[in-house]
């Protein structure tokens, strides 16, 4: 049931809506309906008789032709009721561009929403703990709420400026189930992410570098990524003169994976001779010490000085750390060498491993005292972008995954401009 408004005449409450919407005098309101049962305010607008239109590609003023079909876009709320507009959108007939529908002032081309309405979506997304409690404070369905994500990665993608672009990371992610892989493009001095495709072979990383005009890509000093030789062709292939920085926390990772292998042999071994030190201690031997427990320490420091394999697995890791002390790349070259020797002797298999791996790589990571830089900025996205995933219930759409991350990980001027009354 509708209610007319007696307590301020229309032409006051059209004029007080049409300043609430930062209306010029092509539009005016002609109409405000409130309707109690459906808690809607619906705001009925019209161009003006005699006001000019402009085709809103060429940007000429043009004789009307028609108007388009009613159509609405959502607006903010009036006093918690949802608020609609609704208008007959006039149409040009230009002769360059033929019949086109003209742009409206408080809506984005073909967006079923208004510029204030989106801008306030995009700050509650950004504020809420997650997706589906700003969804839910919208009334939104997930599709719009979506649509809404969409475009503004779209805006601040367009607007965004890439010109200063000195060290650029490319990592991988999970995406969905099983063995399926994004590659992400960072900016590490920018603690941004620039772009996401689907795949982590050559292919995807060429597509991450085609995203770079040729004079951006010529001003990437170092690029930090994995020990990946699919990135490394890339890297070669599409900014040769750049340096190639192996990210120290994948190497951490490799070393601590050698350890862990090392660990879950030894502790078979000893479990067949009903010896248990080694149960439960997973955690004690890949956790940085620093972050450890009192009772954990106390544990640990029993085991690490124990005559075991994972002991000397895990001093011979620890001790790598210690290369990215070093005062510069000539002292780091001596350092590496000495861990090397110790390394390669250890009879520990897994630990040999990654240290042939890593000195057939030696090069690549002494590029570490010129640049220092890692892949640290895009590992610290990595909780962010699991809990994307897990509100979402994992992501069958890649588009919908690479939006998600832009968003919340992009750094990007997302609120349209002109929502600003």
């Amino acid at each position: 049931m509708g209610w007319s408004w007696q307590i301020w005449g229309m032409d006051t409450l059209n004029t007080h809506y049409a300043r609430l919407l930062g209306l010029d005098g092509s539009w005016q309101v002609v109409d405000v309906d409130l309707s109690l049962e459906e808690q809607k305010v619906e705001i009925r607008l019209e161009h003006a008789v005699g006001e000019p239109a402009c085709c809103p590609d060429c940007g000429c003023v043009r004789p009307l032709k028609d108007h388009a079909p009613e159509r609405s876009w959502r607006h903010l709320d009036t006093m918690q009721f949802e608020t609609v507009l609704t208008a007959r959108v006039p149409r040009t007939e230009c002769p360059d561009c033929s019949v086109k529908t003209i742009q409206v002032p408080w809506a984005e081309p073909h967006g079923r929403f208004t510029l204030m309405f989106e801008a306030f979506a995009i700050r509650l997304l950004q504020a809420a703990s997650s997706v589906e409690k700003a969804r839910l404070l919208l009334r939104l369905s997930w599709g719009s709420v979506q649509r809404i994500m969409t475009r503004a990665v779209e805006r601040g993608v367009a607007a965004r400026d890439l010109e200063e672009i000195k060290h650029v990371g490319l990592d991988e992610k999970s995406f969905g189930q099983g063995q399926d892989y994004v590659s992400i493009m960072t900016d590490i001095d920018g603690q941004r992410v620039l772009e996401v495709v689907p795949g982590r072979d050559e292919q995807a990383a060429n597509e991450l570098w085609d995203t770079l005009t040729w004079d951006q890509k010529e001003k990437v000093e170092a690029v930090a990524m994995d020990m990946w030789q699919a990135y490394e062709n890339s890297v070669d292939a599409h900014v040769p003169d750049a340096d190639i920085v192996h990210d120290r926390f994948h190497l951490a990772k490799h070393l601590n994976e050698a350890v862990d292998k090392v660990r879950r042999a030894e502790h078979k071994a000893l479990v067949k001779d009903q010896d248990e030190t080694l149960k439960g201690t997973r955690q004690l031997w890949l956790f940085n010490p620093e972050n450890l427990s009192d009772e954990q320490w106390e544990r640990f420091e029993s085991l690490k000085t124990a005559h075991l394999k994972t002991a000397r697995a895990w001093a011979i890791k620890e001790q790598f750390r210690g290369l990215f002390d070093q005062e510069d790349a000539t002292a780091g070259e001596r350092f590496f060498n000495a861990w090397y020797c110790w390394a390669a002797r250890c009879r520990l298999e897994p630990v040999k491993k990654v240290a042939r791996m890593i000195h057939g790589r030696i090069d690549n990571i002494l590029t570490w005292f010129r640049h220092r830089i890692s892949n640290g900025p895009a590992e610290g996205f990595n909780s962010l972008i699991q809990s994307l995933k897990s509100a979402a219930r994992g992501f069958r759409n890649f588009d919908n995954y690479r939006t998600r991350i832009l968003f919340f990980c992009g750094k990007l001027k997302l609120l349209p401009e002109q929502a600003t009354h």
